[in-house]
């Protein structure tokens, strides 16, 4: 047993140890690039731990995107009142498919003190908003491919130092230095910035080796930019441009603190300091020296069998004692730096007690509440998940999925709270709703819910995120679950998609795992109500039922008037494409006002993605391309072709769900026989929709 004394010189040792330790340096070098650390803004995607700034397309196109390291980096040392010196290593490559017909713009290397900023496309490099030119903080380094007049660039072919501004300081051309920035060809780029010699130098190779002299020398006090903490990056844009702005590598350090001395007892004389430290006798000076070092050497082993004595204990009771809701609290530490913990009592209040007036809407997880939060004025939705292993369940996948993605078409995850027993996610708050409400509404009327442009942007932007889930992530994302309940509106009709609570995370290159088959009927593929194997293809089907029904106005499945036959959408519009009468399945409340032809283009996409046949259905990109004019249609068959399936389904009664959010509270209460039935009416509709 270790004494009291014994364990006070213990913690006294290694307070003066912390004490003398130096202020908080940053070093860290990613030879590759991981969500963990990063988070990805606007247009920018990760693959195969390569960053993408922009979109990578064939066509021309307008893009932004940023990268930000997650974590603030301290510059400023408060009590010695010193701002650290920084140096920066990194390897970018930009290439261009049509380098004659489009060209632009380049990218940047940043510090700000934001880390949610992201710029506008075309000259601006993402780093500010076209129309708020002078909003957003930043130092930056430009590499920029497109001579725009006005921010007085030289050429199309340098590097610039920007601090606040897309006007450069100081520009250096690199072709006079052998560079070419859109060559296609791996630059080496090195920073560094001496706060005591006020001078930043930035150097550029195409080898591994630092050059002797740099690129751009420019002679600058940054000390009042870089105030306590700021956030590192990357950014990009193109403007009607194939160009692709690839970063693979990244090195960062500060230094220049001064190390923090303990502090020992002093005497003043005129405003300044002694220290009062006798020395030792001449005979004893070195007797004493190797008795200290003997101390120090017992205290040291010592201290440490005792920590891992300790540590082994406490780490023992804490996993016996908190096992259950250890995999809870380890989101925390995983979370990117956007969402936060939010607190149960502040979502309480905000939501009135969860009272039943701020219920937004029901699903087969759990209820949404708006909530108000007074102090700040913000409005958010929070989904109180059901206190069940399923509710738990999906929590978790949910939490887990979305806190890493960012998209503009993606509902916003702003916090959770896992407290009094409850699992609580809170998002940005949607004014108008779910696309089922706005294009079903409960009061019938001949008006137009939603005019036909909103319609037409719903599909385009529905079609963009599905394929950053599909291809720009670096793990595919597939979501399982896309119906118009699920796609909600901001205040300006934008998609936004959410609901991830069935979403699945798989490997580009791994074939699709079966598992239990989930969703809502009407959207379901065919092969994966046969089979339950879930892939980009089954999203591409979902995506289809609810493109016909924004262009139809009608339900996937849904009853003739005056009739009690069900009828398939699908169906429906197939039977007029084979008769040559595809315009007729146009939404009559939009009594003619839209344009024609793409209606017609979004009722063929709609088809093409709803084939019976998953070879046949087009990817994700290959939507949004035809969506956005810049690529060729799909052909559709007149005929709707039919697909062989066994006759037993190879899933078991309790395989197939149906979450209808109309209907959930009633799914709860059903019987053993109501639960057969509906297996009984799934396999009917599997069968209609072969």
């Amino acid at each position: 047993m270790i004494s009291s004394s014994r364990t006070h010189l213990f913690l006294l040792f290694f307070l003066l140890l912390a004490i003398s330790i130096s202020s908080s340096t940053i070093n860290f070098h990613f030879s590759s690039f991981n969500p963990r650390n990063f988070t990805l803004l606007g247009d920018s995607y990760l693959k195969n731990g390569v960053v993408g700034l922009t979109r990578d397309v064939t066509v021309p196109t307008t893009s932004s995107g940023s990268i930000i390291y997650n974590y603030p980096i301290p510059f400023f040392d408060i009590e010695a009142n010193i701002t650290a010196s920084f140096s920066a290593k990194f390897s970018f490559s930009i290439s261009n498919v049509n380098p004659t017909s489009s060209s632009g713009d380049g990218l940047a290397f940043f510090l700000s003190p934001d880390n949610q900023t992201i710029g506008s496309s075309g000259g601006n490099l993402g780093l500010v908003n076209s129309t708020e030119l002078t909003k957003n903080r930043f130092i930056a380094i430009e590499f920029d491919t497109k001579l725009d007049p006005h921010f007085n660039d030289p050429n199309d072919n340098h590097v610039g130092l920007d601090v606040d501004s897309l006007i450069s300081i100081q520009t250096s051309n690199l072709g006079s230095n052998g560079l070419d920035l859109k060559s296609g060809d791996l630059i080496n780029v090195w920073i560094d910035y001496e706060n005591e010699e006020k001078v930043v130098k930035v150097y550029m190779s195409y080898s591994n080796t630092k050059p002797a002299n740099p690129v751009l020398d420019v002679e600058i006090d940054l000390s009042e930019y870089l105030k306590e903490f700021v956030y590192v990056g990357f950014s990009g844009s193109t403007e009607g441009s194939t160009e692709v702005h690839l970063v693979e590598t990244f090195a960062f350090q500060t230094f220049g603190f001064s190390p923090r001395r303990p502090h020992y007892k002093t005497h003043n004389v005129s405003e300044s300091s002694v220290i009062i430290s006798p020395p030792p006798p001449p005979g004893v000076r070195s007797s004493s020296k190797k008795f200290r070092k003997r101390i120090c050497l017992g205290l040291a082993i010592s201290g440490f069998i005792f920590c891992c004595a300790v540590l082994i204990v406490f780490g023992a009771l804490y996993l016996k004692k908190w096992k259950n809701i250890k995999k809870l609290k380890s989101f925390k530490a995983e979370m990117v730096t956007g969402p936060r913990q939010f607190c149960y009592k502040e979502l309480k209040l905000a939501t009135k007690g969860f009272h039943s007036s701020r219920i937004l809407g029901n699903g087969a997880f759990g209820t949404v509440y708006k909530a108000n939060f007074i102090s700040s004025g913000n409005v958010a939705a929070v989904k109180r998940s059901k206190h069940s292993h399923e509710g738990k369940t999906e929590f978790l996948a949910e939490l887990s999925i979305i806190a890493c993605l960012r998209h503009k078409n993606l509902v916003q995850l702003q916090g959770w709270c896992v407290e009094k027993d409850e699992l609580l996610l809170v998002y940005d708050f949607m004014p108008n709703g779910s696309l089922d409400k706005v294009l079903y509404p409960v009061s019938k009327s001949d008006t137009n819910p939603l005019p036909w442009p909103q319609r037409y942007n719903v599909a385009v932007g529905l079609a963009s995120v599905l394929t950053y889930l599909h291809q720009e992530c670096e793990q595919q994302v597939i979501h399982r679950d896309i119906k118009t309940s699920n796609v909600m509106l901001d205040g300006n009709f934008n998609p936004r998609l959410g609901d991830f609570g069935l979403a699945r995370i798989m490997d580009h290159d791994k074939s699709p795992v079966s598992t239990l088959t989930a969703g809502t009927m009407g959207y379901l593929a065919p092969e994966y109500l046969q089979y339950g194997k879930a892939t980009e293809k089954t999203d591409v089907f979902s995506y289809g039922v609810v493109v016909l029904e924004v262009a139809c106005g009608k339900q996937p499945i849904e009853r003739e008037n005056g009739d009690q036959k069900m009828v398939n959408l699908v169906d429906w519009v197939w039977g007029l494409h084979s008769e040559g009468r595809l315009i007729e399945a146009a939404d009559q409340r939009l009594k003619g006002e839209f344009d024609e032809d793409e209606m017609k283009q979004l009722l063929l996409v709609g088809l093409s993605c709803a084939n019976p046949d998953c070879l046949e259905r087009p990817n994700m990109r290959r939507v949004l391309q035809i969506l956005e004019n810049e690529g060729d249609p799909v052909l559709v068959p007149k005929s709707k072709p039919t697909l062989i399936f066994s006759t037993s389904l190879p899933l078991s009664i309790e395989d197939i769900v149906s979450d209808d959010d109309d209907d959930d509270d009633d799914e709860e209460s059903k019987s053993s026989e109501d639960r057969f039935q509906m297996t009984i009416q799934s396999s009917q509709n599997l069968k209609e929709i072969c």
